[in-house]
């Protein structure tokens, strides 16, 4: 990529969305960081630090679900500017509050009100920045703001380690109040403003499954990104289960593989979007990354009686082959026109996520008979079998015009 062209991309919108992503992220992984040394304070003993962890977690879930659908309707009915300002006053004010909770009730309700304003931050931020660039550098602005966004993982294991939980969500929120004067630099999509004149529905969720067309091109655009949680979601969030069934030698925690996997997942991120970039395709490149994604999983599994620093070097690649989140949003975007293309781009990642839930209930289930690499394996061949099936029958994107609506 020449200096121009970086020129070209790394414009103020991206910049600041790119920022924004990153405390989404910071935000979003938080509690998983601090879940035990907050549950603890808050006077619980272990099985409540589990059973009130998975209450929380399942709330912020339940908040991004709902948020996902209401930024994205918004933000094709009002504008992605919008989105991009409210959403991100919601998590940061309840990020903030998130220092000053007395029990888990307060805890659980302020994180489902920071899990609907995370919601919005991807979807907009892409539905904006795919809409200000040239078509054919489009694709290198989402892969900058999600190779940079994801780092706010790392970001918030550094803060946890240095700084009491309670000070660690008030640097979250602080951090979100600081963005968003930066927010009042950036405008809105011609392409948004151009249309919104026009006589057409806008933000229309239901369409999406009451017109045939869009239903299954909706559907495939959620399913190509499954594999992805089926890693994070179950090889590395269970990752010191598997290593005691293949014998790790040495300690290993669930907080340090998540890291390596995010920080894998930046370095995907970056290469996958490039690689769609010098190919002039987004299915080839998205095909090429789920096959290597496919052989990393395969390697996760072969590892009987290897150093728990391999080990950490599989999960890392895991997140490499599997940084393919950026091109995926991309993908998603690209699928519908400017009336609706919100709503997709918001609420796809929002559910995709949520297929955390089916894929993580069907591998404790199977877990029983099978065993657990049996299967994670079993669960595994049926979320890449479903993905790469959809994404044979996605259409490509990478040279079309997005300056059209849906009718």
């Amino acid at each position: 990529m020449s200096m121009q062209v970086v020129k070209q991309v790394l414009t103020l919108p991206v910049i600041v969305i790119a920022m924004g992503y990153f405390v989404d992220i910071y935000d979003l992984i938080l509690f998983g960081v601090v879940r035990v040394e907050s549950l603890s304070e808050l006077g619980l003993d272990k099985e409540g630090i589990t059973y009130w962890g998975s209450i929380i977690l399942n709330a912020q879930m339940a908040g991004m679900l709902l948020g996902g659908i209401v930024w994205g309707i918004l933000g094709d009915k009002r504008g992605r500017l919008s989105v991009l300002f409210a959403s991100i006053v919601l998590y940061s004010v309840a990020n903030f509050l998130n220092a000053f909770v007395n029990n888990v009730e307060q805890y659980a309700l302020l994180r489902f009100i920071a899990g609907i304003g995370l919601a919005g931050e991807l979807g907009a931020g892409v539905t904006l920045v795919a809409e200000i660039l040239p078509k054919h550098l489009r694709g290198y602005g989402v892969m900058s703001i999600a190779a940079f966004g994801v780092l706010g993982v790392v970001a918030a294991n550094i803060v946890a380690q240095h700084f009491a939980w309670r000070n660690a969500y008030i640097i979250g929120g602080i951090l979100g109040f600081l963005l968003l004067i930066l927010r009042f630099r950036v405008r809105e999509s011609a392409m948004f403003e151009h249309r919104k004149s026009n006589n057409v529905k806008r933000g229309q969720f239901f369409a999406l499954f009451t017109h045939k067309k869009l239903f299954v091109r909706y559907i495939k655009a959620i399913v190509i990104g499954m594999p992805l949680w089926y890693v994070v979601g179950v090889l590395v969030m269970f990752s010191p289960e598997f290593a005691s069934v293949l014998a790790i030698q040495g300690e290993v925690s669930a907080g340090t593989a998540l890291m390596y996997t995010y920080i894998g997942l930046s370095i995907g991120d970056l290469a996958s979007g490039y690689l769609s970039q010098l190919m002039r395709s987004r299915k080839h490149a998205y095909t090429i990354f789920m096959v290597l994604s496919i052989a990393s999983v395969v390697y996760y599994f072969t590892l009987f009686g290897a150093s728990n620093e391999t080990f950490y070097v599989a999960a890392f690649l895991l997140g490499v082959f599997c940084g393919y989140w950026a091109l995926f949003i991309t993908m998603a975007a690209e699928q519908f026109g400017t009336n609706i293309r919100a709503t997709v781009a918001t609420t796809v990642p929002n559910f995709v996520r949520g297929s955390v839930v089916p894929i993580t209930s069907g591998f404790m289930i199977l877990k029983e008979s099978m065993g657990v690499l049996g299967s994670a394996a079993m669960v595994g061949t049926a979320v890449f079998a479903i993905a790469l099936a959809a994404l044979y029958w996605t259409r490509e994107t990478f040279h079309e015009d997005l300056d059209y609506i849906e009718t």
